[in-house]
């Protein structure tokens, strides 16, 4: 009789969909900028018994993968709230960094997880100019401002140079990792941060995730059936839509470079 009166379960959910970082000319893709208010807005909500946050990503940018996933954490602790992290398709290289954020990880058996790693790809064009006729011409105040010109000959030294600079963003990532994950992690004949990418079932055995589920089941399971959850998501502007819907061309552009970095998780 007294169910009326029965305090609901709160959930505050976001989204965090697409490439790291800019996507291009008038489509944002997931940067700290563009996501700090919804995330805190999320965490402001006073009742929320936790926030949720589902990850749809294949990566992208370091710096913003580390600053939004610093967001999070920091939030987490000032508003005392319990974070957990649902994987959809993928949620690699900076999209898993992010998801590193969470207290618990969940993903479909068949998500895309892992790829603890860093990447650099570039093209060389050397021998079509020189094909072409044409003669690359550079000036530059400092003997390294030219390093990795894709229409000169690639140096050692500047190969070295890039190599370490991975080194120090790869262990950055795998710090974070093993901050996140802890003793879940389970020693293996696999090395988890060689970049490599697994499913969601064998990212469970490996303990980058804790468990398989999508969001509405694992927090039914967790809140009780009538588990309120409040969505939260970033608004995007009324200039920002009428140009990308009016420049084709963009878009075209935009969609083969996002389509370059999903493709090499088979989506």
């Amino acid at each position: 009789m007294f169910s009326f009166f029965k305090k609901k379960k709160i959930v505050a959910h976001l989204k965090l969909s697409g490439v790291i970082g800019n996507a291009g000319k008038f489509k944002q893709g997931i940067d700290f900028a563009g996501q700090e208010e919804t995330i805190k807005k999320a965490f402001s909500l006073k009742k929320a018994k936790c926030v949720a946050i589902t990850i749809n990503s294949p990566g992208g940018s370091p710096v913003q993968s580390h600053l939004i996933y610093s967001l999070i954490r920091q939030q987490a602790r000032k508003n005392k709230k319990h974070v957990i992290v649902f994987a959809e398709d993928v949620a690699a290289s900076g999209g898993y960094l992010i998801a590193c954020a969470g207290d618990e990880i969940y993903a479909n058996s068949s998500s895309i997880i892992g790829s603890i790693g860093v990447i650099y790809s570039s093209f060389g064009f050397t021998e079509l100019i020189k094909k072409i006729g044409v003669e690359r011409r550079v000036h530059t105040a400092g003997k390294n401002k030219s390093t990795l010109d894709p229409f000169l000959e690639e140096k050692n030294e500047d190969i070295e140079r890039l190599k370490n600079i991975q080194l120090d963003l790869h262990k950055d990532f795998i710090n974070v990792v093993e901050k996140s994950r802890g003793t879940k992690l389970q020693k293996s004949d696999i090395e988890l941060f060689s970049g490599e990418f697994w499913s969601g079932s064998k990212s469970k055995t490996l303990g980058l995730i804790d468990g398989i589920g999508n969001a509405h089941e694992v927090l039914k399971e967790k809140y009780g059936d009538d588990v309120i959850i409040k969505k939260f998501e970033k608004t995007k502007g009324w200039l920002s839509q009428k140009l990308s819907s009016s420049n084709h061309i963009d878009q075209f552009a935009n969609i083969l470079d996002e389509r370059s970095i999903w493709q090499r998780y088979g989506f």
